[in-house]
């Protein structure tokens, strides 16, 4: 399985402000929200916090791809695609409600699975 490249692992705690996550609806829709609570939760995997999703959900539970988009405080911008798993029980749900504050409803994890990575177009991996 294809794992965050040292730089972006190391780029990660150098985001700034909120990301961009990218799921598809069943038509073809693309949906984009931006999102706070994303966390690395390994090389493999990322996971950013169902505290709102309507439209997201539903992709994600039609088996949408999804991609995870950021920028660091240099200017660097980085995008992970992959697959998605809706986690609400588990290690991975428990990490998100450690970095979600207890004021946010804390529905689930959406688990980002890396299977490509960008820094504008040049793939990294």
């Amino acid at each position: 399985m294809p794992a965050l490249p040292e730089k972006v692992s190391t780029d990660w705690d150098k985001r700034k402000g909120p990301a961009i996550f990218t799921t598809v609806a069943k038509d073809g829709t693309p949906n984009s929200i931006w999102v706070g609570c994303v966390e690395k939760y390994d090389e493999e995997r990322l996971i950013v916090a169902d505290n709102y999703f309507q439209k997201t959900r539903q992709n994600i539970q039609d088996r949408s791809k999804g991609a995870l988009l950021w920028i660091t405080e240099d200017g660097t911008s980085y995008q992970v695609k992959g697959s998605i798993e809706y986690m609400t029980e588990g290690p991975m749900f428990e990490r998100m409600k450690e970095c979600t504050s207890e004021k946010l409803p804390r529905v689930a994890a959406a688990v980002l699975h890396v299977e490509e990575v960008y820094s504008g177009a040049e793939k990294l991996a």
